[in-house]
């Protein structure tokens, strides 16, 4: 007698790997977000993670109940160099490089979640994927990955090529070209 088993639904890659980032990100110390980054080899291999947090052997924000850009109001995309926390991607790379993996021609996979309350609704910062922000995107092309997948939760999943990553980089940069030049009087 033949047994006939029940089809089971299998996550396709994009959403699996996305799954293992947001495993990642649960331990993350940021007061604002909760972001975990998982970089694959181009045949599926998840070669290295990492989450936002502190640098190592330092205070995690959770644990000091303070966050600085939050305390000046810095909203988000802005003065990353107040923050305590080294990103979810930057740290992906960084444990890659010290354990001696090479990650070139890899995907890296992002899972990201804002904290309730921690943002303000007001200005739309719940309805966008904010991607990576310059300094990691920089860190990305330099590492030589191929592709970033993000997961904002509740918001929706977007893909991103490496030279697409140099496109949005470049609008960033001439975005703050024009708002520093001086406007001239009517």
């Amino acid at each position: 007698m033949s047994i006939t088993w029940p089809r089971m639904k299998r996550p396709d890659r994009l959403e699996h790997f996305l799954n293992r980032a947001e495993v990642v990100s649960e331990m993350s110390t940021c007061l604002r977000r909760r972001i975990g980054a998982i970089i694959v080899s181009k045949d599926d291999v998840e070669l290295s993670s990492g989450y936002v947090g502190a640098p190592r052997t330092t205070a995690h924000c959770i644990d000091t109940g303070t966050c600085l850009r939050r305390e000046l109001k810095i909203p988000p995309g802005e003065r990353y160099e107040l923050c305590r926390s080294v990103h979810a991607e930057q740290n992906a790379i960084i444990n890659a490089a010290r354990t001696g993996i090479s990650i070139v021609g890899g995907e890296m996979y992002i899972s990201s979640e804002r904290i309730r309350d921690a943002y303000d609704a007001s200005r739309g910062e719940h309805d966008k994927i904010y991607g990576p922000c310059m300094i990691c995107k920089k860190q990305i092309i330099n590492s030589g990955l191929t592709m970033v997948h993000m997961r904002e939760k509740g918001v929706g999943v977007k893909s991103y090529h490496a030279e697409e990553l140099k496109e949005l980089l470049a609008q960033e940069e001439e975005e703050i070209r024009r708002s520093l030049q001086p406007r001239a009087n009517p």
